[in-house]
């Protein structure tokens, strides 16, 4: 039987996690697949998963009043989506739309947290690493919010 196990071994977010980790973060995850245009997640709905895109680009947007949709980051190949499903309420915080062809990991939240809390190493560990992506996601969208209305300032 075939296992996800080496994809998420070649993944950049999962770079140093044990074997045996690794073993338990692959049974939480899935192949998925989206077409162009279709959404991922919506903002407000549940955040029961994230994402390790595989091949394809995604859109992290938020409704602007009198703006529309304003993409805050495009997300690519290798990079993860979704933090939500950590932080009670478990709500997305933005709506998550695929720009291309888009191949991914689903990663089940529960199961994960579940695990976490048999395993406080490994909890630890992708908190630490959660909290980076956060962080990174955090300022990108400073970073374009100032894009946004810095010239109106």
């Amino acid at each position: 039987m075939e296992t996800l196990k080496p994809i998420l071994a070649a993944m950049p977010f999962f770079e140093g996690v044990s074997p045996a980790h690794l073993d338990l973060i692959v049974g939480c995850a899935a192949n998925v697949r989206f077409a162009p245009g279709a959404f991922v997640a919506r903002q407000g709905e549940n955040a029961d998963n994230f994402f390790l895109i595989r091949e394809g680009r995604i859109a992290l947007l938020v409704h602007a009043p009198g703006r529309g949709d304003v993409t805050l980051q495009t997300i690519g190949n290798d990079e993860v989506v979704g933090w939500a499903w950590l932080v009670p309420p478990y709500r997305w915080h933005v709506d998550v739309k695929a720009l291309t062809d888009t191949r991914a990991l689903s990663f089940d939240g529960r199961c994960l947290r579940a695990k976490f809390e048999a395993d406080p190493r490994l909890g630890y560990d992708m908190m630490t690493r959660f909290s980076q992506l956060m962080s990174q996601r955090l300022e990108a969208a400073s970073l374009q919010l100032l894009d946004l209305y810095g010239a109106h300032a």
